[in-house]
């Protein structure tokens, strides 16, 4: 009886101990995309942001992941009402995840596996047609087509003998399609953030072009960035640009963590990169505001405000403005959070304030530090 009693006890300490090893021993799961599983058309809807698109479709209200390496090279403006078509597929989240959007119909006809994604470097043949991309690799000749959904928003132009970097993957046709397509030569190096990096700026911060040659990138905007340097998490990698006096942010001046940007830039004649225009993901307005009666508000901004609407942490407590109807931004470049400003704003029609004129505050001790 003694030995049958130590057997069960034996057993079930065995039993616990495995109970206690088993999420040790449990896989993590990630959040992957599979194979486009369909293509959508649909209305962008309002809501919408650089992560999470809304869509008014035939079928009702879809909600649609958008990630880092979703290709938005045939459409760049999420707007309200905007008509576009997204090819989705799975996440392992339980989410849809846009693999493509575009303003153009997506051809249905073919399914692309998208959780197997090639990177291939190589100069394009003279056999190159509009729809087939014959690519001379070191590996051999490769054969890739060509979609109206191929992102060539990396590259100036593309070209017989040109050297590129292509992003593809296998179609259900089992030819491989280009999703991307940037130029090899001009690739990318990370400039290293270094710790002074607030006063990281030449006293002469009007670049010149050194080759006259822009390119255009997208991506979302890393912790590390401040007033002087973007830095961008994009599919190709985390890149480094410095703000200059002449870099148009008239369209992209929030730069918080995780805002998703579209950058064109290029090589200046000290070997930095230098952003040339940053546009940001902005929503249009309809509302009317009152300018007869401004207000000024005082705070510093924080990292949730978006191209659509700047939330300050004033001594009155949180504010969010609208910046759809912004006359100008003096003092600074870009707003960071943490950055202090003085806003003008007035109330809109919508119940929101919206803001006028945005002012550095201590602007002259700020280009001092640079």
């Amino acid at each position: 009886m003694k030995n049958k009693r130590g057997m069960w006890l034996y057993a079930a300490i065995l039993a616990v101990c495995g109970l206690l090893l088993l999420p040790m021993s449990a896989p993590k799961f990630s959040v992957q995309a599979a194979e486009v599983i369909a293509t959508v058309q649909g209305k962008v809807m309002d809501g919408t942001t650089a992560k999470l698109l809304y869509l008014d479709t035939s079928d009702g209200r879809m909600e649609i992941k958008i990630d880092a390496d979703t290709n938005t090279g045939g459409c760049k403006m999420l707007l309200p009402n905007k008509k576009i078509y997204v090819a989705i597929s799975h996440g392992s989240d339980g989410y849809l995840h846009a693999v493509t959007i575009s303003e153009e119909a997506i051809d249905t006809s073919v399914s692309l596996d998208m959780s197997n994604v090639s990177n291939v470097t190589g100069t394009v043949d003279k056999k190159t047609t509009d729809e087939i991309l014959y690519l001379d690799t070191e590996q051999g000749e490769m054969v890739i087509k060509l979609d109206k959904s191929t992102d060539l928003s990396g590259c100036s132009l593309l070209v017989i003998e040109g050297k590129y970097t292509v992003r593809c993957v296998r179609g259900s046709d089992a030819v491989m399609h280009a999703l991307s397509i940037s130029d090899a030569t001009a690739e990318l190096v990370p400039a290293p953030v270094r710790a002074d990096a607030s006063r990281y700026a030449d006293s002469q911060t009007t670049a010149v072009n050194a080759t006259g040659e822009t390119r255009t990138v997208s991506g979302t905007v890393k912790e590390s960035t401040n007033e002087y340097m973007l830095n961008l998490g994009t599919s190709e990698g985390d890149f480094t640009f410095k703000i200059a006096d002449n870099t148009n942010t008239s369209k992209g001046m929030i730069l918080t963590p995780d805002n998703k940007l579209m950058v064109t830039y290029y090589r200046g004649t000290d070997n930095n990169l230098y952003a040339s225009t940053i546009t940001g993901v902005k929503d249009s307005s309809s509302a009317a505001v009152d300018t007869s009666s401004p207000a000024t508000v005082t705070g510093t901004v924080k990292k949730k405000s978006t191209e659509n609407i700047l939330v300050l942490d004033t001594s009155a407590g949180e504010m969010e403005l609208k910046l759809d109807k912004v006359e100008s931004l003096s003092g600074c470049k870009v707003l960071v959070a943490g950055k202090k400003v003085s806003v003008t704003c007035a109330r809109g029609d919508d119940a929101y304030m919206h803001a006028l004129t945005i002012t550095a505050v201590n602007a002259a001790n700020s280009a001092a530090d640079r």
